[in-house]
């Protein structure tokens, strides 16, 4: 694969991002908004200081989720391009559209569905504001060690694989992959501010449609993106033979 092919890969992957960024913008607005209005509607009844709107609500759930969800997928599009690039006949003996839905299925698993399983998405009003930047500091860090350990399986299922079956050394490196990330769940610090009066209906509803949402987002940008991958690098099917030749033309004896 040469320079200009990581090029098209790499726009072809933003602009799938960007796809995937209008139907998950389109799901977060029906599934996720109703969580965030009763968060805010419960931190609005059990707050007296309320300070100046400076973005209206309809603008913040409208124009401002459709900008933050459209570069989100935009920038993620682009980084899983350059990784699908990486893992193309790296991992196995899979096509474009396979590799696209193998790299959007790992980038699903360690950048958003591990990290969620310790720290769980949280509506307005279930928090403590204060705790904000520890809570982001733990979460970017858990998104962080993830990654490292899923390439560090990654690599070693591939050095098992030169001695055991490819099917035992994926099993191998994938229970050494649960097994660390379980261990690091175990000793990392976790987060429990949520108010005992805090409807538990709001808060599960919220994490399930944050979660739909990703999955969602990641599972469209592996179809599209294996879509034109595929085109990208096998522009021209190959063709049937043609059955029978031109009238007059000379046939072998």
């Amino acid at each position: 694969m040469n320079s200009v092919s990581v090029r098209v890969l790499l726009v072809r992957g933003m602009l799938a991002g960007l796809a995937a960024g209008l139907l998950a913008f389109g799901l977060a607005y029906l599934i996720g908004e109703p969580g965030v209005n009763a968060g805010i509607a419960y931190e609005d009844a059990h707050t007296h200081d309320q300070g100046m709107e400076l973005v209206s609500r309809a603008a913040q759930s409208t124009t401002g989720l459709a900008t933050a969800v459209l570069v989100f997928g935009t920038a993620v599009g682009g980084i899983a391009a350059l990784a699908f690039c990486f893992a193309l006949g790296r991992v196995g003996r899979f096509g474009a559209r396979a590799t696209a839905l193998l790299v959007a299925s790992g980038a699903f698993v360690t950048v958003y569905l591990v990290p969620f399983l310790k720290y769980p998405a949280n509506p307005p009003g279930s928090s403590d504001s204060d705790t904000i930047g520890k809570r982001t500091t733990l979460y970017v860090g858990m998104i962080a060690l993830t990654v490292l350990v899923a390439l560090g399986a990654v690599i070693l299922g591939r050095r098992l694989a030169e001695r055991l079956s490819n099917w035992n050394a994926a099993v191998a490196a994938t229970t050494a992959f649960i097994a660390l990330i379980a261990v690091a769940m175990a000793f990392l610090p976790a987060v429990d501010e949520t108010p005992k009066d805090f409807p538990a209906t709001v808060l599960w509803q919220f994490r399930l449609a944050s979660l739909g949402i990703q999955a969602l987002l990641w599972a469209s940008f592996g179809v599209v993106f294996g879509l034109l991958a595929e085109r990208v690098l096998s522009p021209y099917p190959a063709r049937p033979a043609q059955a029978a030749t031109a009238p007059g033309a000379p046939t072998a004896a």
